[in-house]
Order: structure tokens, then sequence, then C-alpha cells
């Protein structure tokens, strides 16, 4: 970057709310519609794009505090800036919403110093791969079988050899159900799939200990959040009795979270629109990595697609279901799914990611 580089000038937030297509369902929660928070950093004639899946209550937090640390600053000090969002926000705690607010603009100015190099964001970062794998996933407990088949017809055209359902509807209340459906998938899927489900934290140790040992009769390879995540004992507890591959951090906000989280999973989950940004992810993935720990990224396939590229110990990428319809409907230049994985961008600058022109049908406020 020249020296001569302009110092950042403008930050944009504003929310979109995309609706699903049905209500649908995991063990614990129930939504039918997903906001994403999208930010625009300015420096000069350059723009760079993140965003966050959130509350609109994030966008707040990037238009009323971040954007005034970022303004001014020089857009190759990412990690200059990075720390000084996270201590302006000292006395609003720095995990949760507040660290969305500072993904999605971390992710941004990722963009723009890469556009401002005229290189992409993959060339930036190191690519080490030219494609990172994916597996498909959703499988939402209110799916009725046919509306399950037609998930995993989409995913085996996509060339998906993983696949992913929800468990533990209602809090663990269903537990034959659960299997049914598992079994279902197995039945759907065939038997050169990898089966991997999610219980999103809704059993207790003793019901994801019973429900396990069915799920390892059953060759199922991944239970992810068969406790919560915050119950590190009982994560540990069930990594050393299960055969499948006991996997959770998809709410890890900072680097404190993942060291802590990483001795009791068999791979460590982050997601840059929750941790941190690209910032904060590549840290997490350097902590999984002494740990001696794969990472799979939650969710964000497009956003995650140049960061699994950059990596030697990615698993694989979730291909969510509501994350690849949001990212088509609010963005140009996504990645599409072939052969069981994503290309990232490396024919244009930056992550390759611009708001679409109809994307304006689903902005609900503009925070800034």
């Amino acid at each position: 970057m020249s020296r001569q580089a302009p110092s950042i000038d403008q930050v944009d937030v504003d929310t979109y709310t995309v609706p699903t297509p049905q209500p649908e369902a995991d063990g614990t929660f129930q939504w039918d519609a997903t906001t994403a928070v999208v930010v625009h950093i300015r420096a000069g004639q350059a723009s760079g794009l993140g965003w966050t899946y959130s509350s609109p209550a994030a966008a707040a937090v990037v238009a009323e505090q971040l954007s005034k640390v970022v303004t001014g600053r020089s857009p190759d000090d990412i990690s200059g800036t990075w720390e000084a969002m996270r201590r302006s926000c000292r006395n609003f705690g720095t995990r949760g919403l507040i660290m969305q607010a500072i993904s999605a603009v971390d992710v941004a100015l990722w963009d723009l110093k890469a556009r401002l190099r005229d290189e992409s964001l993959s060339a930036l970062l190191g690519q080490t791969r030219d494609t990172v794998p994916i597996y498909g996933s959703g499988g939402f407990t209110t799916l009725s079988e046919a509306e399950l088949g037609e998930q995993v017809a989409a995913w085996r055209a996509d060339g998906c050899t993983a696949m992913k359902i929800k468990i533990a509807q209602d809090w663990g209340r269903h537990i034959d159900r659960d299997l049914a459906r598992v079994r279902q998938l197995r039945d759907l899927a065939g038997d050169d799939v990898t089966l991997m489900v999610d219980a999103n934290g809704g059993y207790t140790v003793g019901q994801a200990r019973r429900v396990g040992a069915a799920l390892d009769e059953l060759g199922v390879a991944w239970f992810e959040e068969p406790v919560s995540s915050d119950d590190l004992k009982g994560l540990g507890v069930l990594r050393l009795s299960l055969k499948c591959d006991v996997a959770a951090g998809e709410y890890v906000s900072d680097l404190y979270e993942a060291r802590h989280l990483a001795p009791a999973v068999d791979c460590l989950q982050l997601d840059a629109t929750r941790c941190g940004g690209f910032t904060g992810w590549l840290a997490g993935a350097a902590i999984a990595s002494s740990h001696n720990l794969q990472v799979s990224a939650h969710c964000a396939p497009a956003l995650h697609a140049p960061l699994g590229a950059a990596i030697s110990n990615l698993r694989h990428i979730e291909y969510f279901v509501d994350h690849v319809r949001l990212e088509q409907l609010l963005f140009d230049g996504v990645p599409h799914a072939a052969n069981g994985a994503l290309t990232p961008n490396t024919d244009g600058p930056g992550h390759g990611l611009t708001l679409a022109a109809g994307a304006g049908e689903y902005r609900k406020s503009r925070a800034a």
C-alpha cells in the first residue's frame, strides 16, 4: 500500500431483514427471519464491505460508538483499529452483540485494505488451497421428511459429502423422534455421506450421553453442541465417552473463550461474524492449531471462503441453507458450491462481495 493512501473518512451501516420461506426451528429456538447488519467503510474512492447476522442494536453500536473510533485511522492498521474498537467498548462489555458489531467492521476493514492494494483478499491473507470443502447444513426440526429430502437433494447437487440436521427438539423432550430423523437422513443421503447432527445445547449431559451412544451405532461422525457450550466439563465428559466428534464454538467471542473451549472439543467452530471478524477468526484458528485441532467455519459461507483457504487446519465450512439464501439475495459476487467446495474470489480486489441492486427490498433502517 502506498504511504499516501487515504485515511478512513466514512463508516456507513444498514440493517437488512430477510424472511425465511417458512418458520424454522432447532432444538431450542424458533425464527422466521435473519437480520444482517452491513457495514461499508470508505477511504477516498475505495470502499470495503462487512456484515454480521445480529440484532439491529449491533448497527447502533457501529453508528454510535465504533464509527468515531475508526474514522481518521489508516486502513493499513487493522490490528491497531481492532484493538481500539475493543477498548472503546470496555464499559459496555466486549462480547456478544458488541463483538458482532466489531466483527462486521473488521471484515469491512480487511476488504477495504485488499481493495486499496488492488488484490484479492485471498492473496492478502495468503492462500494455501484453491478450494475449501463445505458440508450441507439445515435440517430444521420443523421440516417434514419430504422437505428434508429436498434439502438433501440440493446438497447432493452441490457435491456435499457431509450433511447436518438439527436434533434435540423442544429441549430434548423427543429423543425417539430425534433418532428417527437421523435414520431418515441416512436413508435420504445414502451410505456414502457423512452424517452430522446439531443439538444446539438442548440436552443434559445424561441425555447427550445416551443419544450419543445411539448416534455412534448409526455411524454419525459429528455431534455439535450436545450440551451448552458454557458447560465445558460436560463437553469434556462427552468427548471422552463418545466415538463421534464433539464440536462447539459458534458463540466464541474472543481468544479467552476459544482457549477455554478448545480442550473440551474435537473440532473448534469459529464464526467470523461473531468472534471479531477476520482478525479474531484467524487468531482463534491459531489457538485451535496449538491444541492440534481443526477448525470448522460456522455459517456465512461466502465470508469464510477466503479465510478457510488461508489456514492449514480447516476441516470445512458450513453451507447453511439460510445464509446461502441470504448472501445470494443481498450480495453480488457470492461463490457458488461445486463438487462439495467453494472457490474463493481471486479475480478481483477484496473478498469479491458487493451489495446487490435488489438488496434495498430488505433494508429496514439506516443507522448512519
